[in-house]
């Protein structure tokens, strides 16, 4: 159990071996595809964080039996989920709590509008101030009644059977919202088709073809005939590269140290961020898994040793490649070289304002950082002093801020650190082992 306040001490070099926590957003993904299949699935490496635990609670109270089979502390879950097949989830009998999830929220409510039942999703305090329109629009536009607290949660979903399917383009880049609407569509009648705006993520579309469907991509449309039958599947959850991230900054960061990543997912949609490490100077060497991987996502081993660190400039075209890792790259400009990063005003509803957050929480250490309308520049003109820090119930924040007080020179107390046991339970403890 993660303290509320944990106090970080700088240190000269991190040394060690890890293996990231299953990944969050292909765990939502098999679970949710595992409950809609038919026939049961075994999904191993099941990510230990809470918005993935907060996937399965809402998934129980639609009638779904998922099975803990065991636990462990460096592979994650083991779970079997007993599939109810398309359209097959029961009404709940209470509102359903997504906690801080919006890939749950959003994604399973491209499953409920196929469902003819009414359905409330919520979640905390948080979730409950994240936009929902994005989703609204297009499921509506299938055939779902959808109210909510002026487009945020709560929502209430009046599902039907007969959803029609569409075309639809994004007015923002996001694999929660393309993933909702193929999800949709997989019940729809027709061809439903999501025409990107910028490329993201494809989890869902490797996810449905692993679980038996056929999915078309063609440039940035991607496709789903509706009516299409899942089949159950035994499938391992690769590690987290988000997660792994953080070692890979801290790495890179402090002088004479080296960290091995292990079993963890390098889908190339993912891997923008090891790009973006490389030009700031970090020293990456990859290697693929000698299986390849498991259901079209591919695995491997990552060792990061650190580099002489340059300033760089994100441009717009490139956030969404790296929009879950922009607080940790932050906190490797603390430690040398600059970022500057514009686009990227989605961080202002994350689950907090990561861009006034990150400001605030980096000026409390002693760094030399803008604000931008849509993002930051972060120079590493003076060395961090260390100080007091409000993660703001943001895990990438409290996990961003602690990588940054390993060079400070002074201990950080960081305040909300509980919040990494949304996404790395394990972090604070791994932090602590690889100290040298």
């Amino acid at each position: 159990m993660v303290s509320d306040v944990v106090t970080v001490h700088p240190v000269a070099r991190v040394r060690g071996r890890v293996r990231p926590p299953g990944d969050k957003s292909i765990s939502h993904r098999y679970a949710l595809l595992a409950a809609i299949a038919e026939g049961t699935s075994s999904i191993s490496g099941y990510s230990t964080g809470g918005d993935c635990g907060s996937t399965l609670r809402c998934l129980r109270g639609l009638g779904v039996s998922i099975e803990e089979v065991g636990r462990h502390p460096e592979t994650g879950l083991e779970i079997r989920i007993e599939g109810r097949g398309l359209r097959g989830l029961r009404p709940p009998d209470a509102v359903l709590d997504a906690g801080n999830s919006g890939s749950t929220i959003r994604m399973l409510a491209g499953i409920l509008a196929a469902h003819p039942f009414r359905a409330t999703l919520t979640g905390d305090e948080s979730l409950r101030r994240r936009p929902m329109r994005r989703v609204v629009v297009p499921l509506e536009r299938m055939g779902a009644r959808i109210s909510s607290e002026d487009g945020r949660p709560p929502l209430t979903i009046e599902g039907t059977s007969r959803l029609a399917a569409i075309e639809f383009e994004p007015d923002v880049p996001s694999a929660q919202v393309k993933s909702a609407v193929l999800l949709a569509g997989l019940h729809a009648d027709g061809v439903t088709r999501v025409r990107e705006p910028l490329a993201t993520r494809d989890h869902t579309e490797r996810a449905l073809r692993a679980f038996g469907a056929s999915v078309s991509c063609v440039d940035r449309m991607v496709g789903v005939q509706g009516g299409q039958r899942l089949q159950g599947q035994t499938l391992t959850v690769p590690g987290d590269l988000s997660s792994a991230a953080f070692w890979l900054v801290a790495g890179a960061a402090l002088p004479g140290s080296e960290v091995t990543i292990e079993g963890v997912g390098l889908n190339p949609t993912r891997a923008a961020i090891l790009g973006v490490l490389a030009r700031m100077g970090a020293r990456i060497e990859s290697s693929a898994a000698p299986d390849g991987g498991s259901a079209g996502e591919p695995t491997g081993t990552l060792v990061v040793r650190h580099g002489t660190l340059t300033p760089i400039e994100l441009a717009p075209e490139e956030v969404p490649g790296v929009i879950d890792e922009l607080p940790v790259l932050a906190a490797l400009a603390t430690h040398g070289g600059a970022l500057g990063v514009t686009g990227a005003q989605e961080l202002r509803v994350k689950e907090s304002d990561r861009i006034a957050a990150l400001a605030e929480g980096f000026r409390r250490m002693g760094a030399d950082i803008d604000e931008r309308p849509d993002g930051f520049h972060v120079r590493a003109s003076r060395r961090l002093r260390g100080g007091e820090v409000d993660a703001h119930h943001d895990h990438r924040l409290a996990m961003a801020f602690a990588i940054a007080a390993l060079g400070a020179s002074g201990p950080t107390a960081i305040h909300g650190a509980d919040a990494a046991a949304v996404s790395y339970p394990e972090f604070f403890a791994v932090l602590e082992s690889l100290r040298a």
